[in-house]
């Protein structure tokens, strides 16, 4: 026993110091965010290069979120294929109507869904590009369509200015106020404040409206004594 305590004093056991919880869950988020950045999950060994975009996708994600908070920039619903075709001016009016784009939506479309994907996003534009450029075969075709939407975004509209109505009008002007309206305000469309909504209870002993109000005052007081 002795001989051991003397071992154990000479070799004494070597612990690591305790890390708090803290610096775990950072270790942890560090290990998640660069498995994502190279596009791994922790699972998988090593690292891969994430795969880049084509212009035609960023694009295709750009107006599948336009309006929508939620939307994952995977699939795209009706509205924002619209928009897309007509920002992008792929619907010209002669060749591609707007009829022509809700068409093509609805046939590249599973019937059970609202959306289309982005291979069906393709499929649909080589459908409009037979019917754009006539001329071309189906692959020129839907290499200029593929032009016209890559790199684009989604255009926002100005804010709509406010138009003065006569109806506005009428009902803002105080001299057309009747009732206990008209009394808030003075001629000049003043409001009067307080006075406007509230009655004022007169104590200087005349009547009310009487114009001479003060006038007996200036009568019975006596004149100022000289200096």
């Amino acid at each position: 026993m002795a001989e051991f305590k003397v071992q154990m004093a000479k070799h004494p056991p070597h612990h690591s110091p305790l890390r708090p919880p803290s610096e775990h869950s950072k270790d942890r988020a560090l290990k998640r965010l660069s498995s994502e950045s190279n596009g791994t999950g922790e699972s998988k060994a090593g690292s891969a290069t994430p795969v880049e975009l084509t212009a035609l996708e960023e694009s295709f994600r750009r107006f599948a979120i336009h309006g929508d908070t939620r939307a994952t920039g995977k699939d795209m619903h009706g509205k924002n294929w619209s928009k897309l075709c007509k920002d992008c001016g792929i619907i010209d009016g002669r060749a591609i109507t707007l009829t022509d784009v809700d068409i093509v939506f609805t046939k590249v479309k599973k019937k059970s869904c609202r959306t289309i994907t982005f291979d069906q996003f393709k499929e649909a534009l080589g459908e409009l590009a037979r019917k754009r450029f006539k001329d071309k075969t189906a692959e020129e075709a839907a290499e200029e369509v593929f032009k016209m939407v890559e790199g684009k975004s989604p255009i926002i509209s100005g804010v709509t200015r406010a138009v003065a109505s006569p109806t506005v009008s009428r009902l803002t002007d105080t001299t057309k106020f009747t009732g206990s309206h008209k009394e808030r305000f003075d001629e000049t469309g003043r409001g009067k404040g307080k006075a406007g909504r509230v009655e004022i209870v007169d104590t200087s002993g005349y009547v009310s409206g009487y114009k001479h109000a003060g006038t007996y005052e200036k009568k019975v007081k006596p004149p100022p004594k000289p200096v």
